[in-house]
């Protein structure tokens, strides 16, 4: 495993968002529905993990699963094992790089989802997509957001899904919770957002693209 140069959980809180938490009308599964069926004039956030563009960069695609609970909207993430060669022991959106065999991003989403995951594809209403995000391991990934309606049956695999957990949409759709930290590497000054969680902490690539959603949302 290609073990990361620094500990994100360490690192100070240079700033906070502070945006003001999105009004719970908006967090119901048929105001989401609206909202990408005709979406407004926005801008996503330029993070500088965003802006670092390589000579060939590899498609991706995630799954964002909105799981409709009684107690309201929960965002379905991983964590990923401690042996994988990118991102490893990271909290993750399902998804992986796309297939030549893939029809589009949202195959590659829903077919990446249930090999991680064992998420069946008729339990997941696909109700838009986020502008593509830029790793700084490569990837350009296309976000797929998703409705799941329970019951539904998980099983991750375990070479890849350590553990597959919900936090509630309106805990990360608060900008008091969106920290930014920032670390000196070798090649330049990086920051990113971190969104921690009880004993999970969000953060990099995948805080990035909720980061996203929070703003598209807010449009």
């Amino acid at each position: 495993m290609a073990k990361l140069p620094f500990d994100p959980e360490q690192l100070p809180v240079d700033s906070v968002g502070g945006e003001a938490p999105l009004d719970a009308s908006r967090l119901t599964a048929d105001w989401l529905r609206s909202h990408f069926a005709a979406p407004p004039d926005w801008h996503p956030e330029a993070l500088d993990e965003s802006l670092v563009q390589r000579e060939v960069m590899i498609a991706a695609a995630v799954l964002i699963p909105l799981v409709a609970r009684a107690g309201g909207l929960t965002m379905l993430l991983t964590q990923r094992t401690d042996h994988l060669s990118s991102h490893a022991g990271q909290i993750s959106f399902p998804g992986g790089r796309a297939e030549t065999y893939d029809a589009s991003p949202v195959a590659t989403a829903l077919r990446e989802a249930q090999e991680e995951i064992g998420l069946d594809a008729r339990h997941a209403e696909i109700i838009g997509q986020l502008p593509i995000y830029l790793t700084g391991t490569g990837y350009r990934v296309t976000p797929v957001v998703a409705l799941l309606t329970p019951p539904f049956e998980l099983l991750p695999d375990p070479q890849e899904v350590a553990e597959i957990f919900e936090v509630p949409l309106a805990h990360l759709m608060n900008g008091a919770h969106h920290q930014r930290l920032s670390v000196d590497l070798p090649s330049g000054r990086r920051s990113f957002y971190a969104m921690p969680y009880e004993r999970h902490f969000i953060w990099g690539a995948t805080a990035g693209m909720l980061r996203n959603l929070f703003h598209f949302l807010r449009a």
